[in-house]
């Protein structure tokens, strides 16, 4: 019972929107301004890179904040593994946003932070060398999340960790393909770092 109570607090932690609560105290709607995304990378852009780095940071803590409770109370590492999934899907559907959330970039980070500090480094590593090189978080996110099993298997992580970084990393892929169909048809946008 006390399992999946912290499943239900990482999903509720989860769908706190926010991107779309930095863009209200700025007097933005975010999800009718630029791309109409809630994530990090449209709110630098639309409100400011301080407001971005701000719906980073809460959106990392909504991934990390749950894993953390799970690992604190002693759950196992296929019900810590299903508070992580939980807080990621929150972050995609949020009950408070009608379900229409981020693309779970940052979330995924924090989730991934406190799983797998390793692999993450490694992750981080992928995405700055390809965000400094492209310009384009898209390609980066993207890039980051398909290798994500790849560093939790090479890092030796359990199988319930390496599986749900599988999932996570191809629902991240899944999420961009807006992205996808415009870097296809090279108009993807740069981002001014």
């Amino acid at each position: 019972m006390k399992a999946w109570l912290v499943v239900f607090f990482a999903y509720l932690l989860g769908s706190i929107p926010t991107g779309f609560v930095v863009g209200s105290l700025s007097g933005i709607d975010i999800r009718r301004a630029g791309s109409g995304n809630v994530g990090a990378t449209n709110v630098a852009r639309v409100v400011g890179k301080a407001q971005g780095l701000l719906t980073l940071l809460g959106d990392v803590a909504k991934g990390f904040i749950p894993v953390y409770l799970a690992y604190r109370l002693g759950l196992t590492q296929a019900m810590t593994a299903a508070v992580a999934f939980a807080a990621f899907l929150g972050h995609l559907y949020p009950v408070f946003l009608k379900f229409r959330g981020g693309k779970g970039v940052a979330t995924a980070l924090g989730v991934f932070l406190g799983l797998a500090p390793m692999a993450t480094v490694v992750l981080i590593f992928i995405f700055s060398c390809v965000a400094a090189a492209s310009r384009m978080v898209s390609l980066a996110s993207i890039l980051a999340a398909l290798c994500a099993p790849l560093a939790f298997w090479f890092f030796a992580y359990p199988p319930a960790l390496v599986w749900l970084s599988l999932l996570v990393g191809l629902w991240i892929v899944v999420r961009h393909r807006e992205n996808i169909r415009r870097l296809v048809s090279g108009v993807e946008p740069r981002f001014n770092l």
